[in-house]
């Protein structure tokens, strides 16, 4: 799956940029995981190592990680750096529902 099918597969999409040597991206990977679950039926979820997609990384500006995308319909409409709550994570998606 191609990134621009990965963020129009689903109305609401969140992207994740990470590392997995990043020590913020690894406490941040239980966390995601529930903010998977928890948005199950209302958003997909999309993962991108940026060591092993690194052309995608480029093209969307990441600069540090962890970097978290909302797109809706396609369009960026949210980013984030860094760790962040789950609780607000999840919040943050559904006000764009």
């Amino acid at each position: 799956m191609t990134y621009e099918q990965a963020i129009t597969q689903t109305p609401l999409v969140l992207v994740e940029f990470y590392a997995s040597w990043c020590p913020h991206c690894q406490r941040m990977m239980p966390i995601v995981e529930q903010v998977k679950e928890l948005l199950t039926g209302t958003a997909s979820v999309a993962q991108y190592d940026i060591d092993k997609n690194a052309k995608e990384a480029d093209a969307n500006k990441i600069e540090s990680i962890p970097t978290f995308i909302i797109y809706k319909d396609g369009k960026e409409q949210w980013r984030h750096s860094g760790e962040i709550e789950g609780d607000a994570l999840v919040a943050k998606v559904q006000s764009f529902a």
